[in-house]
Parts: C-alpha cells; sequence; structure tokens
C-alpha cells in the first residue's frame, strides 16, 4: 500500500542555479551521498590520477584485514623505477636496489600522487600490477559503482609505461569513470577509511627525510588551507591531470558541521579553454560556496509523526478494534535553503502484515514495525544518491504505539455470531425494500 499524503501539488519547473566550466561535475553531501547537483554526471570520461583513490581503498582495505602491513619493505621492481626516473611525471626518485616501506610508498601516492610508487603499492598487493587491475575493477563492482574501467593504478596513460603497460590493456588506453561513479568512490574511501583525510589533508612533506634521496613533496591539493588556493575546511582528496582527462579533481570539505564531495572533470577557465590546473580549483570553489551557502540540514519528518488520515489501523482478532501508529524517529536531510515545503512524506505500509483490507491481524506489539515512511519531492525530481546507504537514510520505520492483545475464543464466536446475524438482517432489509 503506497499512500502519497499531498495530491494535487502544481508541477515546478526545475532550474540548473549552477553552471560549471568542465565536462561533468556533481556535489554529494558527505554524511549521506545525497546529489545536491549535478552535470552530465553519468558521462564516462577521463580521470587521470583520481584513479588512485582506487587503489588507496584497496591498500587501506589490505591493511585492515592484516594482508599489507604498514611498514612491509618493497625492493624495486624495473618498471617502478623506470617510471620513477622521468620527471615530467609526478615522482619520487626510486633507487634500482632501494628498499621502502608501504607507508612511505603510500604518503608519497596521496600528497604527491607519486606515479612509480602507485605502482610499487600495486605490485605489494597482488604481485604484478597486471593483478591489481583486475581487483580494481573487481572491487569497482563490489561497490557498486556503474559507469568505469581501470587499465592501470596510476591513471597515466598507458603511453607512459614503457610499452610495458598491464597486460590486456592496450597502448594508449587510458581510466574512464562517471563523476557519480568518482563521487561514489569517494564517499566509500573517506567513510570506510577516515583516517586517508590525515594523509591527504598534509600540505607537504619530505620523502626519506634526512637522507641523500630527501625530496620534497608538495601537495598538488592546492586548495588546502594553507597553499596558494586555500579553502576553508578543505581536507582531501585527489587532483588528476592528462592530456585525455583534462585537469580533474575531487575535493572534500567540512565546515560548521558539513561535509560536502565534488567532482570536476575536464576544467575549463572562464574563455572555455582547457588544460588550466588553476581551473579545477576555481570551479571547485564555485561548487564549494554553492553547497555551504545554499544547503542546510533540515527535519522533514519528526520523530512519532502520524499521516493524516492514518493515524490509526484497523485491527481483526483483538481486544481493540484498531492501533495508533507513528513513524518511530526523525528523517533529517540536507536540502536546498528555503525548499523544506517542496518535501513530502510518504506512507508504505508491509503487505505482509495487512490483508487486502488494509488491516491487522492481532496479536500486535508495541513498537512493531508494520511499514516505513520515505520523503520525495513536490517537483517531480527524484531524490538521488550515489549509494544505497543514502536512499535508506530517508526510511524510517512505522511502528504501532501500543499492545493489541488477541481476543479470546468468546469474544471472537460472540463477534461472529453478532456479524452473521448482522448480515442476515442486512439481506432481510434489503429484501424488503424490494417489494415496494
Amino acid at each position: 500500500m503506497f499512500i502519497s499524503l499531498f495530491s494535487g501539488l502544481k508541477k515546478a519547473e526545475a532550474q540548473a542555479p549552477l553552471k560549471v566550466n568542465a565536462d561533468s561535475a556533481i556535489i554529494v553531501d558527505g554524511e549521506n551521498g545525497k546529489v545536491l547537483y549535478e552535470q552530465n554526471a553519468n558521462s564516462l570520461l577521463g580521470i587521470a590520477s583520481m584513479s588512485k583513490m582506487m587503489t588507496e581503498y584497496i591498500l587501506l582495505d589490505a591493511i585492515k584485514h592484516g594482508k599489507v602491513k604498514w611498514d612491509q619493505q618493497y625492493s624495486v621492481s624495473g618498471l617502478a623505477y623506470k617510471i620513477s626516473q622521468n620527471r615530467n611525471l609526478s615522482n619520487v626518485p626510486l633507487r634500482r636496489d632501494g628498499k621502502y616501506t608501504v607507508k612511505e610508498l603510500y604518503q608519497a601516492m596521496a600528497i604527491y600522487s607519486a606515479n612509480a610508487a602507485t605502482i610499487a603499492l600495486a605490485e605489494v598487493i597482488a604481485g604484478s600490477e597486471t593483478n591489481f587491475v583486475k581487483m580494481m575493477n573487481d572491487k569497482a563492482k563490489e561497490l557498486g559503482l556503474k559507469n568505469y574501467k581501470f587499465v592501470n593504478s596510476t591513471g597515466l596513460n598507458n603511453k607512459d609505461y614503457y610499452g610495458e603497460q598491464p597486460e590486456g590493456t592496450s597502448a594508449d588506453e587510458e581510466n574512464v569513470m562517471s563523476a557519480r561513479s568518482v563521487a561514489r568512490l569517494a564517499f566509500r574511501l573517506i567513510h570506510d577509511f577516515p583516517d586517508v583525510l590525515k594523509t591527504a589533508s598534509i600540505p607537504t612533506k619530505k620523502f626519506r627525510e634526512g637522507t641523500d634521496d630527501e625530496i620534497k613533496m608538495d601537495n598538488w591539493n592546492w586548495m588546502l588551507p594553507t597553499l596558494i588556493y586555500g579553502y576553508q575546511g578543505m581536507d582531501g582528496l585527489k587532483t588528476g591531470t592528462t592530456d585525455f582527462a583534462g585537469a580533474c579533481f575531487t575535493g572534500t570539505a567540512m565546515r560548521d558541521g558539513k561535509r560536502f564531495i565534488t567532482v570536476v572533470q575536464n576544467a575549463k577557465d572562464a574563455n572555455g579553454s582547457t588544460g588550466d590546473k588553476k581551473a579545477r580549483f576555481d570551479e571547485t570553489r564555485k561548487m564549494m560556496d554553492y553547497a555551504f551557502s545554499n544547503f542546510s540540514k533540515e527535519e522533514i519528518v519528526p520523530a512519532h509523526y502520524q499521516v493524516k488520515g492514518y493515524n490509526t489501523l484497523p485491527v481483526i482478532k483483538g481486544k481493540a478494534d484498531k492501533v495508533k501508529i507513528y513513524s518511530k524517529s526523525a528523517i533529517n536531510m540536507f536540502i536546498q535553503n528555503g525548499e523544506k515545503q517542496n518535501y513530502q512524506p510518504v506512507l508504505v505500509l508491509d503487505q505482509k502484515k495487512i490483508n487486502k483490507k488494509g488491516e491487522l491481524t492481532a496479536p500486535i506489539k508495541k513498537g512493531e514495525t508494520i511499514g516505513y515512511l520515505t520523503v520525495k519531492s513536490k517537483k517531480d525530481d527524484k531524490l538521488s544518491f550515489v549509494t544505497d546507504e543514502g536512499q535508506k537514510s530517508i526510511k524510517v520505520d512505522v511502528v504501532a504505539a501500543q499492545d493489541v492483545e488477541k481476543a479470546n475464543w468468546f469474544v471472537l464466536m460472540m463477534r461472529g455470531i453478532g456479524n452473521f446475524f448482522g448480515d442476515v438482517w442486512n439481506g432481510i432489509s434489503k429484501t424488503v425494500k424490494g417489494w415496494f
């Protein structure tokens, strides 16, 4: 039984409140994954080094389950060595005969987007980058990503691999994802492994400090508060740039108890030109300002809310013939300021608990779940979330407010007799009326 609580609502035309100069963009509530704004968010586009968020996820998951340890030593492979010497790419130089800890390599990847360090981690986890790429695609499926293809661990174009790209991938392929899938990955990364932000928010760090190999690693996320395009509350997450993908950035910031995640792919400057790394930060700032200024958490439905016309439900075989029902808890959600009236509660009753007449059968326990309450937009635009858990966050149980005991056999028998003679009398009345 699906009961909409309002009818005769006028349709409102949705107007885009924001225009982002990029091929695709999305803003997501960092608490439950609700999509607050999207622009071409389902298109499959290049992601460059934003790919490393998947490598981070798999590594942190391996650490959590004891498959890899932070102090584990890595001996440099021929491929990792060759790529680490290419200073046209983001890298920390590795010695061919050197040994590096997983922690060192992880910090180089997360802070400096070091590509050879990323390959090294892929080899630590999976034995080879070819095996690791399979893990990436499998994990993407497990996480519920919809539009993606991983061909390497780094986000580089395969042409940068000196002909040694992962097996089964083409020489000029590159990782692709949709903005929505990138946002979902970022959401899962910071929720499943929140400590990732402690590393992602480090503005600068020295690799191999105190040794002949010391190198300063400046974070490519120039929106960290102390850097050139500093933004209050910014603490992650990952930049990316290649000729194919353009300038990309997945950002996240928290301020006044609000966290938002933004993704921008192939950002353009005001003249529509691509390749300007600053543009990705300008567009992200625009999106973050929009989110922080225009959205706030509101109580859409209070706890113990009673649906008009459904304060009670009829009960059969009980000592009482009806039971009071209400929502168990409140529904809170980030919405645009002044838009609260554009959301309406919807009651859905459990079909296994009610009969065809909409009646419950005693006995009924206080607090027993008999359905759920959710909300929908009056504007006819479906509420969208990048995670399944987000959709569940706007559903609350509807429960019985009191016990209804089952009536004893004598009461049920007398009711049956009364109903029988009532039906007989009604039949006679109809027949008698037909005589005159």
